[in-house]
């Protein structure tokens, strides 16, 4: 008997041990399920806020170009078409002043030097070749000179001095255009501008009644056509001043050689 009720004791002990081990077993397993859960949530919400972070700066950075899109067909075709028109033929311009005046750039001391040696030389005729293989307006006006070497001083230096005026002309050819594209712009934007606000107003006066709605509309529209004709002016006008500041170094260059020259041509005719 006594057997049967340590049998009975121990097994009694085993089972609750073994239930109670299930049950904090089941606990644990519930408390990491519920841990992995909360981790899932975490990374869940740390990956969409990070798509997020991720997406403002693209929308961004794409949204300029497409705002400024968006306002350049806002103001209109018809007025935001010139206005883009003096901005293309205003920079091609540009362009071709830039280059022109680029391939005008003449080193002029190392010339002069070169024209010196070959009068020491070869005499005018040899410091002529020098003049036609060199590119540039210097070059063309030292040529003129040398073409009347055997005339006298005042002569020469005429000529020398006319066709360096042919040659200062020619530097600023097309700038004119710059000039009036610059010009034109914000009269056109400013044009558009005005004729948006009478709109405006025939806009009001239809509807009877001032409201925010129409009156904003159409001066926003309105005003879009002088914003775009005030940058075409700015840009081009930074261009401009580069090129007449361009213009000038040359000039300068070429008065300062033109009297260098003139005193190797005295030189070499006593």
């Amino acid at each position: 008997m006594k057997k049967l009720f340590a049998l009975l004791a121990i097994t009694g002990i085993l089972t609750f041990g073994i239930s109670t081990q299930v049950m904090a077993q089941e606990d644990a397993n519930a408390e990491n399920v519920e841990a992995t859960e909360d981790a899932v949530e975490e990374v869940v919400e740390e990956a969409a806020d990070l798509e997020t972070d991720t997406a403002v700066p693209v929308e961004q950075e794409r949204g300029f170009h497409q705002v400024l899109k968006d306002k350049f067909i806002e103001g209109g075709a018809g007025w935001m078409a010139p206005i883009l028109i003096c901005l293309i033929l205003g920079l091609a311009f540009v362009i071709e002043r830039i280059i022109y005046l680029n391939l005008s750039t003449t080193n002029s001391k190392k010339l002069l030097m070169s024209i010196d040696d070959a009068m020491k030389n070869g005499g005018a005729e040899k410091a002529k070749e020098i003049c036609r293989d060199t590119r540039g307006p210097l070059a063309s006006v030292f040529y003129q000179g040398l073409d009347r070497y055997e005339e006298d001083i005042d002569i020469i230096e005429k000529s020398v001095v006319s066709y360096g005026g042919v040659q200062m002309g020619r530097l600023e050819s097309n700038l004119v255009w710059v000039g009036l594209f610059i010009a034109l712009a914000p009269m056109l934007g400013f044009l558009g501008t005005v004729i948006g606000m009478v709109q405006a107003f025939d806009a009001i006066e239809v509807a009877g009644d001032i409201s925010p709605t129409v009156v904003a509309g159409g001066m926003k529209v309105a005003l879009l056509t002088t914003v775009f004709g005030l940058i075409v002016a700015i840009i081009l006008q930074v261009f401009y001043n580069y090129l007449v500041s361009k213009i000038e170094s040359l000039v300068d260059t070429m008065e300062d050689a033109t009297i260098t020259f003139m005193d190797i041509i005295v030189k070499n005719k006593r």
